[in-house]
């Protein structure tokens, strides 16, 4: 229904997303530990002076959860990023495109963001691609086309006809988080809910899952601050 800017006051002043749904029935604040956006959902008819009340008494509760985000970050040649679970170091390379050599990123002076996006996605593909295979053998079932996107708000899914899509920032997670999140989907293959038997699948595909799992939800905003279209 539409989204206005407010602007709560202090040092710094924070922008804010006034954001009417038909749906809400209470006022909803969200900080993105991604992004750092924050968003307040209102009722559709809800008086905007009650809005802005509401927020200002949570100005405190806002700034705190902006100071424990990560913040955008990107590439940059003499910095880090993770990759495997590990920090890898950034240098400047002479080829055309971003290669991993003996532990450290070789990438074009001035092209880290782009370059460094295609190498994360064609490791992404392989490895994903390779797992998914794996887990699918396993449980003899076949699966559909598998996609790479940048999501928000899920690592993954499966349709009812089995196509099955991947974040490719998974690719910067430890390899067990990323295996846990192939199995998961392709468990979805057998059970398309979240059931005790589908858990069960879980358990067989990647026994400990609860680990991986764990790591994703305490880690997952750190990966989803990285940008690659511009430095921050």
């Amino acid at each position: 229904m539409g989204e206005q800017i407010h602007i709560l006051k202090g040092d710094p002043p924070v922008k804010v997303a006034l954001r009417r749904s038909s749906r809400a029935r209470r006022f909803t604040l969200r900080v993105s530990r991604a992004s750092g956006k924050v968003t307040l959902s209102l009722p559709a008819f809800a008086p905007e002076s009650e809005a802005i009340a509401f927020l200002d008494a949570r100005a405190g509760w806002v700034r705190k959860h902006l100071d424990a985000s990560p913040g955008p970050q990107g590439p940059r040649i003499g910095g880090e990023i993770p990759l495997e679970g590990q920090l890898r170091p950034i240098v400047a390379g002479a080829g055309r495109s971003a290669r991993l050599v003996q532990g450290r990123i070789e990438v074009p002076a001035g092209q880290e963001g782009p370059k460094m996006l295609a190498l994360i996605k064609q490791m992404a593909r392989e490895r994903l691609a390779a797992r998914v295979a794996h887990h699918a053998g396993a449980l003899g079932r076949p699966y559909g086309r598998l996609t790479l996107r940048d999501t928000t708000s899920r690592w993954g899914s499966c349709t009812s006809r089995g196509d099955l899509m991947f974040s490719w920032r998974l690719v910067m997670a430890p390899p067990v988080v990323l295996d846990y999140v192939a199995a998961h989907e392709v468990a979805h293959l057998v059970e398309m809910n979240h059931s005790r038997a589908f858990w069960s699948i879980c358990q067989r595909l990647h026994p400990g899952y609860e680990a991986p799992r764990d790591w994703l939800r305490q880690n997952g905003p750190e990966l989803l601050a990285w940008r690659f279209d511009r430095l921050p």
